[in-house]
């Protein structure tokens, strides 16, 4: 498996964490019989933690599809080197940063660890110009 389908692979592995997370927080909000209920009406989350934890895997599910879509007509293209390996790299290690910067309110040195993110995206669809 080439470095870019690994890196898909793991990202595609810390999506399924941050589907966990908001959910695990909204258990210990509201009780194991509200998330085993039928949820008719979700209450709004009241602690930030809760609210942070799903602004932050909705913010991943933004840029996921595009990072997919990219890693693989790389990869079907055959247009894996230097910039795709490094754009793979730095999306998800700058979104496992993401995850604990946004679950912290922790401004400003979120959105630059955001922008290393898109930077890498652009990197992969950028080596399938060059």
């Amino acid at each position: 498996m080439t470095t870019e389908l690994t890196y898909l692979t793991l990202t595609l592995l810390l999506a399924l964490v941050q589907v966990m997370l908001p959910a695990a927080a909204r258990t210990v909000e509201f009780g194991s019989k509200w998330n085993a209920g039928a949820r008719d009406t979700t209450p709004e989350a009241r602690k930030p933690l809760t609210g942070r934890l799903e602004r932050a895997q909705a913010n991943l599910y933004e840029t996921l599809p595009l990072f997919i879509g990219a890693v693989l007509i790389a990869h079907v293209a055959g247009a894996h080197g230097v910039l795709t390996a490094w754009g793979t790299a730095l999306y998800f290690w700058a979104r496992v940063v993401y995850v604990p910067l946004y679950a912290l309110g922790v401004p400003y040195v979120r959105s630059l660890v955001w922008l290393v993110s898109l930077a890498g995206l652009v990197m992969v669809i950028a080596a399938l110009f060059v």
